[in-house]
């Protein structure tokens, strides 16, 4: 019977080996149901022991909420900023296309993470990781309006943003999931709710304090 080859070792520093193994898992995880991944598995395809995996990283389940948490985590301008000949619909396109693209290539993990929220929050330190993140994205995308410092924005303003990260997290399962909409027709969805959210519907929110 044929054997599987051996991993082919190399020599990384420490911050490039953790690099190789979260990328190897991440792949993984996106392509197959957390359970249906283990340490052996992701260990043969980082081309590492298994020993060294847990070394650095413990438990599969630890290695698992770091995978979900360097996923959703926000780079330091991911909503590009209104300019001259790029305004406010500009900048929102272009901010959901890359949120689009982040989806794609990782929608197992990205299904399977955002599965607690439907569960009533099930997994605690799963839904802390991603409501960080709402947070952050919904500092960033008060910024990309350019009419307050996130940290002065208007309670109905954060309160609209994070109703529509919710639709856009339920949006984004009928695209990936359920196949009712087409990437095309998520985008614009997604853009036009939110340019409609905040010209139409957050001023007459906040004609009725």
């Amino acid at each position: 019977m044929a054997t599987a080859p051996a991993p082919r070792w190399q020599r990384l520093d420490h911050d490039e080996r953790r690099r190789q193994i979260l990328t190897c898992a991440r792949r993984l995880f996106s392509e197959r149901s957390y359970d249906a991944v283990s340490t052996t598995d992701i260990a043969r395809e980082a081309g590492v022991a298994r020993g060294l995996l847990h070394h650095y990283f413990g438990t599969k389940r630890d290695l698992y909420l770091e995978v979900v948490r360097q996923l959703v985590r926000m780079p330091s301008n991911p909503v590009p900023l209104q300019a001259p000949g790029r305004g406010l619909q500009h900048v929102i396109a272009e901010s959901v296309d890359r949120w689009l693209t982040m989806l794609e290539r990782n929608r197992g993990t990205w299904l399977a993470a955002i599965a607690t929220r439907g569960l009533g929050g099930s997994d605690p330190e799963l839904e802390a990781i991603l409501e960080e993140a709402r947070e952050q994205a919904a500092d960033r995308l008060i910024e990309a309006l350019q009419t307050y410092e996130a940290a002065q924005a208007p309670a109905e303003l954060r309160a609209v943003i994070h109703a529509y990260s919710g639709f856009a997290e339920a949006a984004s399962i009928e695209w990936l999931e359920r196949e009712r909409l087409t990437r095309q027709q998520l985008q614009a969805l997604l853009t036009k709710t939110f340019l409609s959210l905040v010209s139409d519907v957050l001023p007459a929110i906040q004609e009725n304090r």
